[in-house]
Parts: structure tokens; C-alpha cells; sequence
């Protein structure tokens, strides 16, 4: 099958992307282009230490292989052994302010190629959302970011934003300690439902929305004063999100399994954390707001 398309707009999409956050930081984000012995490669862009993003990537990446990895099988196991590829562009950005919150998105297409060369029987999908995870939670911002998604979505069916909105407060779920990631997004996998053209057009307008979803929000709380309390605690709630990328995250044991690029793989994980033991904030502070007012699963179109 042609894959021309997709490729095409996720490079588009990262040098867009990059561009765009180059600008709020004013620094510049590293390129670093890759092959993989097995096939296929990425380009890494990568910013540490800068004045607004403490670490922040925006990869790309289209790999290939002789046979599918255990990771993209479990769910379905008729295209076990098959040669494969997968592309698209993940993003992870950890601004320094801790009342920034961090954001993920990711988008990709995975194509299982048939044997003998038929490619009328290759099976393929599309995946992604974004989600958000908040240190220091604030209403307008949550509602803002879950309305951009749903904005995003509305074109393809008014049933698909409580879909994937659902789906993604049930992936980005942290089962050991039972609790959301964040205040979570949208999140779809698995998608080839009205053909390759309608798929490929939703997730572009995920991709698409994306600056729009998180850049008003890094705007309004860039300059946030904040100390050493603030930065303490997000170290410490920056735990949980690595406890889920490396425990609970699919695309990460894809990566590893696929013998991609370790460092383009693991940019997703936050400079500085901070692991305590059985620690818990005082009741009714700030810091415990984060779990009773917004780690909560909430419908947050309404506010």
C-alpha cells in the first residue's frame, strides 16, 4: 500500500511543531537523525535545558521489520510473523515551571504486510491522542485542553470524543497505584473504520489541534511564580509518570522490543524526579488538590 501520505504529513507535523516551540522558548531544539540496523530510522529533536522546557522531544520515526515484535501482536495474533511497518511522530514536553503541565501527544500508522506480497491484504491502523498531566491543577485549563479535543474529533462523529476520551482515561491509568496520569485527552488505537483516507484525515486534525490545545495553557503559566516547594513536588508526581512509561506504556515496549533508537525512546521521561516513600501532602493544600479536585477522571467539557 501507498504510504506516501502519512509519511509526509508526519514530518510536516514535527518541523510544525518544533517550530512552533522554538519560538515560546527561544531556544533551539537538536537534530538527530538515526538508522536502524533492522530498517528504517527517525529524527530526534530534542531541547534540555532551556528556558521554558527543562526537556522537551518531538520525534519522528519510520521503522520496518521481518516479523512483528510481541508488543503489536497480543491483540491480535492473525498477523503474527508478518513483516511490518510503523511510523509517525511522538511528542513529550516537561516545562521547567511546575505549573506548566507536562503534555504528550502521539500519532502513527502501523501497516502488518501480507505474505507473498499482497498488499490488497495488508492490514493497518492509526493511533494516537494527547493527554495532559498536570503539577498544580487549574479548572479553565483542563476544560480548555478537553474542548480542543473534542474540536478535533467533531467532524468524524459527535460519538467519538466520549470514545476516545474514555479510552484514554482508561489507558493513561496507573493500575499499582490507582490512579490517573493526569486529567487525560483522547486516545485511539486500532483505527481503519471508513477506509484509509478517513482515518488518515482524523488523525491529522488530532495532530493539527494540537499547538492549539496546549500553547494558550504553556502561555498563561509559563511565568507562574513558583520555589523549591512547587519544584519538589512536581520531581515527586514526575514519578509517576516515568512508573508509567516504563511499566504500563505500549509505543515504549514497542520501541524496545523493535530494537529502536534507546535515547529517542526513553526522551520521554523527565530530567529530575523524585521518589519518596509512602509520602502524602497535607490535606487541603495545593499539592492535594492535584488528586481530589482533578485526578479524578472528570468530565471537563462542562468545567
Amino acid at each position: 500500500m501507498d504510504i506516501t501520505a502519512p509519511r509526509r504529513y508526519f514530518l510536516s507535523l514535527q518541523e510544525g511543531i518544533v517550530a512552533a516551540l522554538e519560538a515560546v522558548d527561544g531556544g533551539s531544539f537538536r537534530r538527530d537523525a538515526w538508522e536502524r540496523p533492522e530498517g528504517g530510522g527517525g529524527i530526534a529533536r530534542l531541547i534540555e535545558d532551556g528556558r521554558v522546557f527543562e526537556r522537551g522531544g518531538v520525534n519522528f520515526s519510520h521503522v520496518m521489520g521481518d516479523k512483528l515484535p510481541p508488543s503489536a501482536t497480543a491483540t491480535r495474533p492473525g498477523i503474527a510473523g508478518r513483516a511490518w511497518e510503523a511510523m509517525g511522530v511522538s511528542l513529550v514536553l516537561h516545562p521547567r515551571n511546575p505549573y506548566v503541565p507536562t503534555v504528550h501527544l502521539n500519532v502513527r500508522m502501523f501497516v502488518a504486510h501480507a505474505p507473498r506480497g499482497d498488499t490488497a491484504a495488508d492490514v493497518w491502523w492509526f493511533g494516537g491522542g494527547m493527554d495532559l498531566t498536570p503539577y498544580y491543577g487549574f479548572a479553565e485549563d483542563a476544560v480548555h485542553f478537553h474542548r480542543s479535543c473534542r474540536d478535533a474529533l467533531a467532524p468524524f462523529g459527535a460519538d467519538l470524543h466520549p470514545k476516545y476520551k474514555r479510552w484514554c482515561d482508561e489507558y493513561f491509568y496507573l493500575r499499582h497505584r490507582r490512579e490517573p496520569r493526569g486529567v487525560g485527552g483522547i486516545f485511539y488505537d486500532d483505527l481503519n473504520e471508513g477506509g484509509f483516507e478517513r482515518c488518515l484525515a482524523l488523525t491529522r486534525s488530532v495532530g493539527d489541534r494540537f499547538a492549539d490545545a496546549y500553547l494558550p495553557i504553556l502561555e498563561r503559566r509559563r511565568d507562574h511564580p513558583f520555589g523549591e516547594r512547587e519544584r519538589d513536588f512536581q520531581a515527586y508526581r514526575r514519578g509517576r509518570y516515568v512508573e508509567f512509561n516504563l511499566v504500563w506504556d505500549r509505543g515504549t515496549l514497542f520501541g524496545l522490543q523493535s530494537n529502536g533508537r534507546t535515547e529517542a525512546i526513553l526522551m520521554s521521561l523527565p530530567p529530575v524526579v523524585r521518589w519518596r516513600y509512602d509520602w502524602k501532602p497535607e490535606p487541603g493544600s495545593p499539592e492535594a488538590r492535584l488528586t481530589t479536585d482533578f485526578l479524578i477522571g472528570k468530565d471537563w467539557l462542562d468545567g
